[in-house]
């Protein structure tokens, strides 16, 4: 306040009586400007940024091929299912992710007959983990003939434990059938991936979810068959909306 005052001196002695009623009138409107600017802040365009998501059905992927043909921002890569399968190709594409550069994630199938802390034990001695990794994603989309509240109870002890592992929340990979059937009202504090298949711009999102982070928009559903240069036979699709770096594993 006293650094105005001194200014609104200093022009009444020196500047033109017309210079004077522009100063005053920019010192009167600044805190309109701040109010203004404080209610409505500058929000960055959201990033969509393109991805796959693989497993031993794809077979053999010509990694090279891939990284060549396409501009590939991310791939998810099956890892483990259940209590102690591991997907046989989980290796070969996890290896080769990291020395092409393409940021990469692992996913967990989970299996309802399952216990959580063996499927989790399973997925972190399957998986190595390096900082600037891709969180890790559990899918769920099956009951398997368990009592649904079962399933969501060891769901829950695999994300609490893989979470105190790796220092980063999971991300939940469902479709929206799935998920309202199932899944309402448990797991919305976790980043969503949906599968929804639909010529819209956007996914159809289970509430109180807004918008989903990963949309899986293609896979061997007809009309929306995923396609991509080095991959055998179809592969999903995904568009991640934002930015990679807030789901980085950091240790």
């Amino acid at each position: 306040a006293g650094k105005t005052k001194e200014a609104q001196y200093f022009y009444s002695l020196i500047c033109p009586p017309m210079l004077r009623i522009f100063t005053l009138f920019l010192l009167a409107i600044a805190p309109l400007r701040n109010e203004q600017y404080a209610l409505a802040p500058l929000v960055p365009a959201t990033m969509e940024l393109q991805g796959i998501d693989v497993s031993h059905y794809q077979k053999v992927i010509d990694w090279d091929m891939v990284a060549e043909k396409q501009a590939l921002d991310f791939a998810f890569v099956k890892a483990t299912e259940g209590h102690e399968y591991r997907d046989s190709l989980f290796c070969r594409n996890w290896d080769n992710l990291r020395r092409l550069g393409i940021r990469r994630g692992a996913y967990h199938f989970f299996r309802a007959y399952g216990c959580g802390d063996e499927q989790a034990r399973n997925f972190l001695t399957t998986v190595e983990m390096e900082p600037g990794d891709i969180a890790p994603v559990l899918d769920l989309e099956v009951t398997d003939g368990i009592d649904p509240e079962v399933m969501v109870e060891e769901a829950r002890i695999w994300l609490d434990i893989v979470e105190s592992n790796l220092g980063i929340r999971p991300i939940i990979y469902t479709n929206q059938f799935f998920y309202e059937r199932y899944l309402a009202g448990r797991f919305e504090h976790y980043p969503l991936w949906i599968a929804h298949y639909t010529k819209a711009a956007q996914p159809d999102v289970p509430p109180p979810w807004t918008r989903a982070l990963v949309w899986q928009y293609a896979a061997s559903a007809p009309g929306f068959e995923g396609r991509v240069d080095g991959v055998p036979g179809l592969v999903d699709r995904n568009r991640l909306f934002g930015s990679l770096d807030d789901l980085r594993v950091q240790r």
